[in-house]
C-alpha cells in the first residue's frame, strides 16, 4: 500500500499471506487501518513505526501463530493510543482460540543462548581458572602432561587468546591464582615433586617460585580451592593419598602455612568453599565416604554434617539463585545429583544420568544460570536453571571430536564477549563463545 498520505487504509478480505515491513512507510496521517480477514500468521516488527496518528486497527480474522514472532505486537498493543481488534490465536495448540490481547508477553520465552566453538589451545589440561590482573582478564590452565601452569591473555589485535606466561610445574593438577593489589600469587598443586607457591611482586615482573608448600602433609594433591577466612586469604589443598591429609594453608607474612589438617585418612578428591547461614563452610568429597560439610568456628573448621543419599561422589560445586543454595554433585557411575539447602542440610532435588562424569560445573553467564555435566563416553550436557521450576533443563550438547574427557569448565568475559573454557584430559582445551539469540526478531 503506497502513495499519498491517507486517513483510512483497508487491506481486508484479500487472502494476503504476508506483508512487507515497509508497506505502511510514509503514511503519517493514517488513522484507520484494517488488515482483517486475511491469511496473516504474523506481522513484521516495526510495521507500525511512524504511524502515531492511528486510532483504530483491525487485525481480526487472521490465523495468527502466537509464538515469539508475535511478541512485539503484544508489547505494542498496550503502548499505542489506538483501539486494536486482535482476534484469536490459530496456534500453537496450547494457545489456540485465545484472544491475543489476553496473552501475557512475560510468559513468552523468546531469548535463547548458544555455545559455538571459538578456539583450541594445545595440550590437555585438568583445570581452568579465571582471574583479573591489572584490569585485564586472564585464564590459567593446569597442564600435567606439558608440566606447566599456562597463563592465557586476550590478544586485542588478533582477537584470540594467546599464551602470556608459563610456569614449570611437572605433574600439576591445579593452578590457583590469587590477586592482592599489584601482587599475583599462584599455587601449583603437584602430584609429585611437591606443591609450590609462585609470586609476582608487581606489574611488568614475571612469576617466580617462592615457597614449597607443606611437603610432609601434601603427598598426593587432587584439588585446590581459594577461600577467605576472617579477612585473610587461604588455600585448601585436597590430598587423595591414604597417608596424607587435606590441609588448610593461610597467609602469614610472605607465604602460606598450614593452619589445620582436615579429614585425615579419607583420600579426599575435591573441596568446595561456600557460605551458608552467613558463615564460611567447606565441603569435602572423598573416595571412602559421603561428602562432609564443615563450618568455620573459633578459628578452625568443625564438622557439621554429611550429605545423605550421596555415595560415590567425586566432586561438588555450588551455585546460588536468590536466597537458595544448590549443589551439583558429580558421580562417575550412576546419576549425578542436584541438591538444595533447606537450612539444616542439603536435600535431593534432581537426578541426572551421568555415566563417565568427572565434572558437573555450574556457572552464571550473563543472565543464565548454567551447569555443564561432562562425560568421558558421551556428549557433555549444557543445562539451564528454569526459575519457575527450580530445576536444570537440557539446553545444548557439546561433544566429540572436539570435547574429549572434560575435567573442568570456566567462563571469562572480555571486550563485551563471553567465553567458555573446557579443559580436557584426553585432548586440547576447547574455547566456546556464548551467544544470545532473539527469537522474536
Amino acid at each position: 500500500m503506497r502513495g499519498p498520505a491517507t486517513a483510512h487504509g483497508f487491506i481486508e478480505d484479500n487472502k494476503i499471506g504476508s506483508i512487507s515491513k515497509n508497506a505502511l512507510r510514509g503514511l503519517r496521517s493514517l488513522t484507520h487501518l484494517s488488515l482483517a480477514n486475511n491469511h496473516l500468521e504474523t506481522l513484521p516488527r516495526f510495521l507500525f513505526r511512524g504511524l502515531e496518528t492511528l486510532t483504530h486497527v483491525d487485525l481480526r480474522g487472521n490465523p495468527f501463530q502466537c509464538d515469539c514472532r508475535i511478541l512485539w505486537l503484544l508489547q505494542w498493543i498496550p503502548m499505542v493510543n489506538a483501539s486494536v481488534g486482535t482476534g484469536v490465536c490459530a496456534g500453537p495448540t496450547a494457545l489456540a482460540q485465545q484472544q491475543l490481547h489476553h496473552l501475557d508477553p512475560k510468559t513468552f520465552k523468546c531469548r535463547a543462548i548458544e555455545l559455538s566453538w571459538f578456539q583450541t589451545v594445545g595440550e590437555s589440561a585438568l583445570g581452568v581458572e579465571p582471574f583479573s590482573y591489572q584490569g585485564e582478564p586472564h585464564m590459567v590452565l593446569a597442564q600435567p602432561f606439558a608440566g606447566r601452569c599456562l597463563i592465557l591473555a586476550w590478544d586485542y589485535s588478533l582477537q584470540r587468546f594467546r599464551p602470556e606466561e608459563e610456569l614449570s610445574a611437572p605433574s600439576v593438577v591445579a593452578c590457583k591464582p590469587l590477586v592482592l593489589g599489584p601482587r599475583l600469587f599462584l599455587l601449583a598443586a603437584r602430584l609429585w615433586g611437591g606443591s609450590q607457591l609462585w609470586a609476582r611482586p608487581g606489574p611488568g615482573l614475571r612469576l617466580a617460585p617462592t615457597q614449597a608448600l607443606a611437603p610432609r602433609k601434601l603427598l598426593r594433591p587432587n584439588d585446590a580451592e581459594l577461600l577467605w577466612l576472617d579477612g585473610q586469604p587461604c588455600f585448601v589443598v585436597v590430598d587423595a593419598s591414604k597417608a596424607g591429609s587435606t590441609t588448610l594453608l593461610c597467609r602469614e607474612g610472605p607465604g602460606f602455612y598450614p593452619r589445620q589438617s582436615l579429614h585425615i585418612w579419607h583420600r579426599d578428591t575435591d573441596a568446595e568453599a561456600l557460605e551458608l547461614d552467613g558463615r564460611p563452610h567447606l565441603l569435602l568429597a572423598s573416595a571412602s565416604q559421603r561428602p562432609v560439610l564443615f563450618h568455620w568456628a573459633g578459628g578452625r573448621f568443625e564438622r557439621r554434617t554429611d550429605i545423605p543419599e550421596a555415595e560415590d561422589v567425586y566432586a561438588t560445586r555450588h551455585f546460588r539463585d536468590g536466597d537458595d543454595v544448590y549443589l551439583c554433585l558429580t558421580r562417575y557411575i550412576g546419576d549425578s545429583m542436584v541438591m538444595r539447602w533447606d537450612g539444616s542440610m542439603f536435600r535431593l532435588l534432581q537426578l541426572l544420568p551421568s555415566r563417565g562424569a568427572h565434572v558437573f560445573q555450574p556457572m552464571l553467564i550473563a543472565r543464565d544460570q548454567l551447569a555443564i555435566l561432562g562425560s568421558d563416553f558421551a556428549f557433555s550436557q549444557v543445562l539451564r536453571l528454569e526459575p519457575d521450576k527450580g530445576l536444570l533443563e537440557p539446553l545444548q550438547e557439546l561433544g566429540p571430536p572436539a570435547l574429549v574427557a572434560p575435567r573442568a569448565f570456566a567462563h571469562l568475559a572480555v571486550v563485551g564477549r563471553r567465553f567458555l573454557f573446557a579443559a580436557c584430559f584426553k585432548g586440547p582445551t576447547q574455547i566456546y563463545q556464548h551467544h544470545e539469540l532473539d527469537l522474536s526478531a
